[in-house]
């Protein structure tokens, strides 16, 4: 069939719209029309080419909702018209990972940033004079339809708006599982978390739910800073200079007890920050990607070994997709999780680029794509 989806052909470049030919699924596979799609900042740094993909043309977006307009048999029991969420992290549910719960860390992920399917190195869409396109994520939610591995999706009630159900998609989950997973925060933590949009309105939420007492937002944008006592910052500031001062106030001088980083583009200076302004054993979960060839930290050794300090990696906040995803919108519909202010503004496909540039002006906490 014939869809439009927004691809890149070469980086750094620009997404363009395009019509493209889209294949039926096969088995263990599903075609969703997509309602809504998240515009992650991961997406734009295969613009930037911050984080390289295997091929071009390569369509982006990977934090999506939608319907089940074709369905392949398949081991989920997924069928036309159901409603599902789609997990940017796929999984097998039998490989190490997935049996010690750590989904995350599915071996199928490895092949997300190639382009073609994992399974085989075929191809579900390509241009229509017939050149194969590469899927971010084996999913890519800037297709007004895709065809996607059962391993992307998960089913979800039908009475969720999908437009919020998208942000559970990456967002969401990898925020607030920054906090809560991997954070260690437990009651009455101080925790700062540096960048508020997406990511860090997640992270804030999670660290409230874990319990802490005192939640600092730092951003340096006056918007965002406002934006994040809506999602549980106890405080907002500027600069983490002044987030790990305030820290110190409620830890008896000692510093944050955990900082989540979810700023847009990481540099490394962040995470020298975020492990000074961290006690000791206070952990530091470096959430936020950055280029993708850079190497070095410039954070003193003996600070890290001799404070007992903990610097750790995220990959989708540690979230296992197939019950988390499930449970996070649960919690959106007994009124615990707040989906509904994380969308700032909402775009058409044709005007990605324009949401993208808000993204980069700071105007949005997450712009979201409204299909037709």
């Amino acid at each position: 069939m014939r869809t439009r989806g927004a691809v890149i052909r070469q980086v750094p470049g620009e997404l363009e719209v395009i019509d493209l030919e889209l294949e039926d699924p096969r088995d263990d596979e599903v075609q969703v029309k997509l309602v809504a799609s998240g515009m992650c900042h991961s997406d734009d740094h295969h613009v930037t080419g911050d984080i390289p993909v295997g091929m071009y043309p390569f369509a982006l977006g990977h934090e999506g909702a939608g319907i089940v307009t074709k369905a392949s048999p398949n081991y989920k029991g997924i069928e036309v018209g159901d409603h599902v969420v789609f997990s940017a992290i796929p999984s097998c549910g039998h490989c190490r990972w997935c049996s010690s719960n750590l989904q995350s860390l599915c071996n199928l992920a490895a092949g997300i940033l190639a382009g073609p399917r994992w399974t085989d190195g075929t191809f579900r869409v390509r241009t229509t004079d017939g050149t194969p396109v590469g899927q971010m994520c084996g999913i890519s939610t800037f297709l007004e339809t895709t065809t996607v591995s059962i391993n992307s999706v998960v089913k979800i009630d039908k009475d969720i708006p999908l437009d919020k159900a998208c942000l559970v998609g990456c967002g969401v989950s990898t925020g607030w599982g920054s906090a809560v997973n991997l954070g260690n925060v437990e009651p009455g933590h101080t925790v700062i978390v540096m960048g508020i949009g997406g990511l860090g309105s997640a992270a804030l939420q999670g660290a409230r739910h874990a319990g802490a007492s005192h939640v600092i937002a730092v951003d340096p944008v006056a918007f965002k800073r406002d934006s994040a006592k809506t999602f549980g910052a106890t405080h907002a500031v500027a600069t983490i200079e002044e987030g790990a001062e305030l820290a110190k106030q409620y830890t008896n001088g000692q510093g944050a007890d955990a900082l989540v980083i979810t700023v847009g583009v990481l540099e490394p200076e962040h995470v020298a920050q975020a492990l000074a302004s961290v006690r000791k054993a206070g952990t530091v979960v470096v959430t936020a990607v950055g280029e993708h060839s850079r190497v070095g930290l410039p954070i003193p050794v003996a600070d890290l070994t001799l404070s007992q300090k903990r610097l750790q990696g995220c990959v989708f906040g540690s979230t296992n997709g197939t019950w988390d995803v499930n449970r996070l919108l649960n919690m959106y519909k007994a009124g615990q999780l707040n989906l509904d202010d994380m969308i700032t503004r909402t775009y058409r496909l044709d005007e990605i680029n324009q949401g993208y540039r808000d993204l980069k002006d700071g105007k949005n906490i997450r712009g979201v794509i409204l299909f037709d």
